[in-house]
């Protein structure tokens, strides 16, 4: 039986912003970036099961807390070794496939989740993923077993953040799918993903626009507001670029 967990990797360490997962799209309500995106996985029955993938290191316990306040569970392990704490997340709960999306980026092409989930079993993916997304709205889906090779073959580079860059790199040894996106949702002109003060500015104004629709709200509606609210995305325009060098990594 085949079982699908969102494993997310947690960390406080960061130059840019300090603690992105904790950061407040709602400073009223005190709802961080990481308990929103806790929710919305939650109201997707193809997430059987959650887990943080929690750094080691004094900064980080605060991640043991939001876990247990919001009934997930958790593993700590290397800060560097990234790779490792996602395999760790998946096999504490007998997973066989990792859902993996980074806790900075709140707003996921979510809609997307029960296709993936379908077209990935039925193909026998190893990895299966959605690109030209705006930056930071994407998530992979990927096979336990490949995340394991990934880490026995790769090398150092291969264990950090960049967790599917192995198999990206030697897309011979897997096979790789890809989900097709509607053309009105491939907008990698937009940013969503919080690595500077101006993005978070944007993602709170995001969350107040639309709370309502809360914990799912539909990538295409935040894709018009932006285009409607060019100051916005006149914001974070100068990080663009650096996100895409990473985006299909």
């Amino acid at each position: 039986m085949r079982k699908l967990v969102a494993c997310l990797a947690c960390r406080n360490q960061g130059s840019r912003l300090y603690g992105k997962p904790l950061q407040n799209l709602d400073i009223e309500n005190r709802i961080t970036i990481l308990e929103y995106m806790i929710s919305a996985l939650k109201s997707y029955p193809q997430i059987s099961e959650i887990v943080l993938g929690i750094s080691e290191g004094f900064d980080n316990i605060v991640y043991k807390e939001i876990a247990e306040k919001n009934g997930v569970r958790y593993i700590v392990g290397s800060e560097e070794d990234v790779l490792s704490r996602l395999i760790e997340c998946c096999e504490k709960v007998n997973g066989s496939d990792i859902f993996r999306l980074t806790t900075e980026s709140p707003f996921t092409f979510f809609e997307a989740i029960d296709e993936a989930w379908q077209l990935h079993v039925k193909e026998g993916s190893d990895l299966t993923a959605l690109d030209n997304l705006p930056d930071g709205s994407g998530f992979e889906i990927i096979k336990l077993e490949a995340y394991q090779h990934s880490w026995i073959k790769g090398e150092k580079r291969h264990r950090s953040e960049l967790c599917s860059l192995y198999i990206r790199e030697n897309k011979s040894e897997f096979n790789i799918f890809s989900i097709e996106i509607p053309i009105e949702i491939k907008r990698t002109d937009i940013r969503l993903t919080v690595d500077y003060p101006e993005d978070l500015i944007l993602c709170r104004a995001i969350y107040k626009e639309f709370n309502y629709l809360a914990p799912r709200i539909p990538l295409i509606k935040i894709i018009d507001f932006l285009d409607r609210n060019p100051d916005l995305k006149e914001l974070v325009e100068p990080f663009i670029d650096e996100g895409l060098k990473t985006m299909y990594l």
